[in-house]
């Protein structure tokens, strides 16, 4: 597999693709979903909302955690995880910044 020339883009264009790259798996999506609807959360709650198995849901965490969207506090031999508000809002201003860039046409103004 070749190497992405990452440096030909913009630091908001890479940061953008690396969220976006988070967010493309169905099972980070419901994670994100239930931690939002639970406001926190344990990893064994999570296989048991999903389904999936426990080393598939560890590793969507990880995902997740890596880029900073949640972060965990350990508590004994479990760890609950969280949204990370900070984060989260960095991200919402970074689609926002993209999605405010396009400036509807006029109905028929388009290709």
């Amino acid at each position: 597999m070749g190497l992405t020339k990452s440096d030909l883009f913009t630091k908001e264009q890479n940061d953008l693709a690396l969220v976006a790259k988070a967010f493309a798996h169905p099972a980070r999506v419901a994670i994100i979903h239930f931690l939002i609807k639970t406001n926190a959360c344990v990893n064994g709650d999570l296989v048991q909302e999903l389904g999936l198995a426990q080393p598939t849901v560890s590793q969507h965490l990880r995902e997740l955690k890596d880029i900073g969207i949640i972060q965990g506090t350990i508590e004994g031999p479990r760890v609950s995880y969280c949204i990370n508000p900070t984060k989260w809002n960095e991200i919402k201003v970074l689609f926002n910044q993209t999605f405010e860039k396009f400036k509807n046409p006029i109905q028929g103004d388009c290709c």
